[in-house]
């Protein structure tokens, strides 16, 4: 009886002690919460109200024009392109980056030195947006004299093709020889058996490839053949006879000889050997033709792509992002990795599954939580992207690379003063962001309750 007595008597006392505790805790709890509720109100709150308030009213904010900019900003054909491309970044870079991603963590997993292999991997992510723009943008750049990936095709294509160009380009002009819309072509006709040379000038040094050697004298022509000599008639640091093949005066190899009947056609053609000489035939010996050198041997040749131009821009420019953020899908797919229970996977591979099979049935499923997390995570990033789509592309480009964020700038701030229409865009960039972030916060909420 006694022990009861004390038990109750404990008990309102603990009941008596408990009010007067509750009212200094919510206290300390208001004193943290207040000052973090005041600035999110100060720098989230008060802008979006402001923002939505002000994509009602007119350019410079002085007459309510309701709906106007939200309808223009659908029938405008610049924030129209912008609303497209950014729906391209939504369903390209975000995938791309995560399967790149998830490419790099299940393969670097096998090899030796994985941590260095990483570590370049997501280097770029040190990077910033603006610096790899720049990075990108001299890669890119149209001529092969600037352009490390043009410079590259150049190499590969002069590797590979055996033309030779020879850019600017003339004719001795007392050799009986006439230049006109890039042909050069002798101005007498020729019969089969005999001899047209062709001495050219304004050639640089570079353009004549490596295997030219000395000149010679054109072979003699047998029946049914025309034959002659192209050749670079400078002799390097001068000298020499004009129209005649002097020591030091090498070939030009790889150009293109036509033998042009009257009625315009080509009857037979031949291409220069290393010493320039050449011999065309089969030709008809009744028949008198024109020696000619197409315009195509003294064009510039294969000169790379135009990758900043309006086709491929968003090509480049989603490249980058790509380059930068695969890292960042790779370091958070490895950390799935290594959390994950791997007696499942070797449990597969004792029963005969390959390694395919191992990857497809149990390691993409058991990493599914972490991809979407990666993905959408990317998918509101590529929403909000500006610095890369700013610097990338050249000013005639822009129109084509546009997005919402820097139509919204460029609206706004950069030139366009219309902050009624800035503003509008403004709210749609977070209609769209706030589904992607719903879900986030909603998988991060799961993951907490399991």
């Amino acid at each position: 009886m006694t022990d009861t007595v004390a038990t109750s008597t404990t008990a309102r006392v603990g009941n008596r002690s408990r009010p007067s505790r509750s009212g200094p805790r919510w206290l300390i709890i208001a004193s943290f919460l207040t000052p973090a509720l005041i600035v999110l109100g100060a720098l989230v709150v008060y802008p979006i109200v402001f923002t939505l308030v002000r994509s009602f009213y007119d350019r410079g904010g002085e007459e309510f024009v309701g709906w106007t900019n939200y309808v223009t900003m659908f029938t405008n054909e610049t924030t129209f392109t912008a609303i497209r491309n950014n729906v391209l970044w939504v369903l390209v870079a975000p995938a791309a980056c995560t399967i790149l991603g998830l490419v790099f963590a299940v393969l670097l997993e096998r090899l030796k030195w994985k941590t260095a292999f990483r570590l370049i991997i997501f280097m770029p992510m040190a990077i910033s947006m603006l610096a790899a723009g720049v990075i990108f943008r001299s890669m890119f750049q149209e001529s092969p004299q600037l352009g490390t990936v043009n410079a590259a095709l150049v190499a590969v294509d002069s590797v590979f093709s055996d033309a030779a160009y020879y850019p600017g380009a003339n004719p001795r002009g007392d050799a009986g020889i006439e230049a006109e819309a890039g042909i050069i072509a002798a101005q007498a006709e020729l019969v089969p058996g005999e001899q047209q040379n062709f001495p050219l000038v304004a050639i640089r040094q570079d353009d004549v490839p490596e295997e030219a050697v000395q000149a010679a004298a054109a072979p003699s022509a047998g029946e049914g053949e025309l034959t002659g000599v192209v050749w670079l008639d400078v002799v390097s640091g001068g000298g020499g006879v004009n129209g005649e093949i002097d020591d030091g005066e090498r070939g030009l190899p790889g150009i293109r000889v036509d033998a042009v009947a009257a009625d315009g056609t080509i009857a037979g053609n031949a291409v220069t050997e290393v010493d320039g000489t050449y011999v065309i035939d089969g030709l008809d010996p009744g028949v008198s033709y024109r020696l000619a050198l197409p315009a195509a041997n003294f064009s510039e040749g294969f000169q790379g792509v135009s990758w900043l131009s309006s086709t491929f821009i968003n090509a480049v420019v989603i490249l980058s992002y790509i380059w930068i953020w695969a890292g960042f899908a790779m370091v958070m797919i490895s950390s799935g990795l290594s959390a994950m229970d791997r007696s499942l996977q070797e449990a597969a591979r004792m029963d005969g599954a390959n390694e395919w099979r191992v990857f497809t049935r149990i390691t993409a499923p058991l990493l599914a939580p972490v991809l979407l997390v990666v993905l959408v995570t990317l998918i509101i990033n590529v929403l909000k992207i500006f610095d890369l789509v700013y610097v990338i592309p050249p000013g005639t480009s822009k129109p084509a690379a546009n997005v919402i964020a820097v139509e919204m700038w460029t609206q706004s701030f950069g030139g366009g003063n219309h902050y009624g229409l800035g503003s509008a865009l403004a709210i749609l960039l977070l209609v769209l962001v706030l589904p992607s972030m719903i879900l986030n916060i909603r998988r991060f909420r799961e993951e907490r309750r399991s």
